[in-house]
């Protein structure tokens, strides 16, 4: 019996990262092909398409410089010759492609095909709160797991001891956590796979509002402050939206509180925050400027939250998320911040 076949669709810095834990994985599975495919979206670096210096050098130049990937992960920069074959796809892709992706990718999916998300957004579609799980589920018929944590790639690539959280039915669960688990990059299960999607979407929303502070030059009361209330938005938020329970021992996982904390005082989120308070340009000068090419969520995610709370009428029981999409899009002056801090409902 061959074993299933993995594709990466996406080939970014953290899908470099992952395709550097499978690549190794799969070597020593019975379960899985020995060979995978990445699909990189083709670029020019130094005059060479990128997919043929990863083949060539095993190296994602551009976006993870200095590591080396497995030789049995293929750079393939079409999607639709990526993804031929697979039976399980791990989906690291900005959010804003997923959709036009998924519909490139449909003809050549199979029954029993299986997915986990690794992205980190989410949709304001017509009916409200959409989870990129229910984009890809939608678009491909096929059951989807999510995984999510406190995950810097940079040190994820380096080895250094982290922990993740996968959002999954429990034999899926099983399946990837064989497939992606390491020494050091310790997975844990749980079944509420929304709530850790909602986590690892709204921390980035949180972590430009620790970027806004570290700007504005607060210290790490007010960030610790910013880091609660962010929490507590991000809990209120889920309870509200969330179609199935959710279970509030999902946010004392990697996924929840300890995302939260490495995505406030490390990660891009906070990086762009911080110069957009100093340098006053705008968040898309600042993206291309400082991101190397990598797209910025937090902002992008508080404009489809800030759609979904204002068609509620219920904007201002989310005060932080409000004030960094208004501060972001809408000219609202960053030195308010601290006020919707100070005026928390969680202070009246």
């Amino acid at each position: 019996m061959t074993g299933l076949k993995v594709c990466i669709v996406g080939s970014g810095n953290w899908g470099s990262v992952i395709a550097k834990i499978v690549g190794h994985n799969v070597k020593g599975s019975n379960r899985f092909d020995p060979n995978v495919n990445m699909w990189v979206f083709e670029e020019t670096v130094n005059g060479k398409k990128l997919s043929e210096i990863i083949n060539t050098e095993h190296e994602n130049v551009k976006y993870l410089p200095g590591h080396k990937l497995p030789k049995n992960v293929v750079a393939v920069p079409d999607v639709t010759e990526a993804v031929k074959g697979a039976k399980v796809l791990v989906f690291v892709i900005p959010h804003q492609f997923i959709g036009r992706t998924c519909e490139q990718i449909k003809p050549h999916i199979t029954p029993g095909t299986i997915g986990i998300s690794l992205i980190k957004g989410i949709d304001a579609g017509p009916e409200g709160l959409k989870l990129i799980s229910d984009i890809i589920r939608e678009k491909l018929e096929i059951d989807v797991s999510v995984l999510m944590g406190a995950n810097i790639a940079s040190e994820v690539a380096e080895e250094k001891f982290c922990e993740t959280t996968i959002g999954a039915k429990e034999a899926n669960g099983i399946l990837f956590k064989e497939l992606l688990q390491t020494p050091n990059f310790r997975i844990t299960v749980v079944q509420d796979s929304e709530t850790v999607e909602l986590c690892g979407a709204l921390k980035n929303i949180v972590a430009v509002g620790a970027g806004f502070c570290d700007g504005l030059g607060f210290g790490d009361n007010t960030k610790a402050a910013v880091i609660r209330l962010g929490l507590m938005e991000m809990v209120a938020f889920a309870k509200m939206f969330c179609k199935s329970p959710v279970s509030s021992t999902t946010f004392l996982e990697s996924c929840g509180v300890a995302d939260l904390i490495t995505t406030c005082y490390g990660g891009r989120n906070r990086k762009v925050a911080e110069a957009f308070v100093r340098t006053k340009k705008s968040i898309a000068e600042l993206e291309e400027e400082m991101l190397n090419g990598q797209k910025l969520q937090g902002p992008q995610t508080s404009t489809e939250v800030y759609k979904i709370l204002e068609k509620q009428g219920i904007a201002n029981k989310f005060p932080l998320f409000s004030a960094v999409y208004m501060i972001c899009y809408k000219g609202k002056e960053v030195q308010k911040f601290i006020s919707c801090l100070q005026n928390h409902p969680e202070h009246m």
